[in-house]
């Protein structure tokens, strides 16, 4: 089971570049980020986890700007988007960043995608909440096209456009691992149809998280699929827990590096989720 570390960088906390370098200097194998564009000033949408919405939601770096001086300054260090929010970018432009963003990292990229909860800031996207779903199955495999052909094309109800020339494609073939966050059975379903991997949800328990990859593996069994790769996300794990994700099959586990911690408190909690991990 590979072990990274997830968090959001702002412009309070340590710096991307210092950052992958601490993350990559401890072992850790892989780096994601969260994004969210901005926080309307008034909200209606429960937060998920209960209570205001965090600061750090308020501050974050664009995702792909954070990560671009974290490949520039990391050799092996894997990084990925913890969610990117596809149904809020235009796909055509996000296709092309992922692309160069692949090809800049020598093929390290990996792409976390959501649909996303605060209906407030996809609404000032133009997004439509009730079809943010299909809005991004659209985009993702609008996505797929300009990144495996040549002469791309795409005609669907959200994402429409005539042959067109996108240089570069992505080092990593056909395209960077794309993982789908969510739960449920229609987030297997989607995951099988346009994705590679299920990102699941954090703060779930652990004993909730192997039910949904047993639903999830039984849904790939129905459909003639391999078992499906699976990332789980722990914000304060306790002595056992990365065992007993490794016996669940895991993939990958990321270590919640949350809130955002300034330079010298961040290189402290990183030492402390190495002492975990041994």
């Amino acid at each position: 089971m590979h072990i990274g570390i997830f968090t959001g960088v702002t412009d309070e906390s340590i710096g991307p570049a210092d950052l992958a370098r601490a993350v990559e200097d401890r072992g850790f194998e892989s780096l994601f980020v969260a994004e969210h564009t901005h926080i309307p000033v008034t909200v209606a949408t429960p937060y998920p986890g209960g209570g205001e919405i965090p600061r750090d939601y308020y501050r974050n770096l664009d995702p792909f700007v954070t990560l671009s001086f974290a490949a520039a300054a990391t050799q092996r260090l894997r990084i990925g988007t913890a969610v990117t929010l596809v149904v809020q970018r235009d796909p055509i432009i996000l296709a092309k960043e992922v692309a160069s963003l692949d090809l800049a990292s020598g093929g390290r990229f990996e792409l976390g995608v959501g649909v996303g909860w605060l209906r407030e800031e996809m609404r000032n996207h133009g997004t439509d909440p009730r079809t943010r779903v299909a809005l991004q199955r659209e985009r993702l495999l609008a996505m797929n096209t300009i990144w495996t052909e040549e002469k791309a094309e795409f005609h669907g109800e959200f994402v429409d456009f005539d042959p067109l020339y996108s240089w570069p494609k992505p080092v990593q073939r056909p395209r960077p691992p794309v993982w789908i966050g969510g739960w449920g059975p229609s987030t297997h379903e989607r995951i099988l149809d346009h994705a590679d991997g299920w990102l699941a949800p954090v703060g779930i328990p652990l004993d909730e998280l192997a039910k949904g990859i047993r639903e999830l593996q039984a849904v790939a069994d129905c459909h003639g699929r391999p078992p499906v790769p699976v990332i789980a996300t722990l914000f304060d794990p306790q002595a056992g827990d990365l065992e007993r994700l490794a016996d669940m099959g895991i993939h990958r586990t990321l270590l919640g590096l949350v809130p955002a911690l300034a330079h010298d408190a961040a290189l402290r909690k990183l030492d402390r989720f190495a002492e975990v991990r041994r």
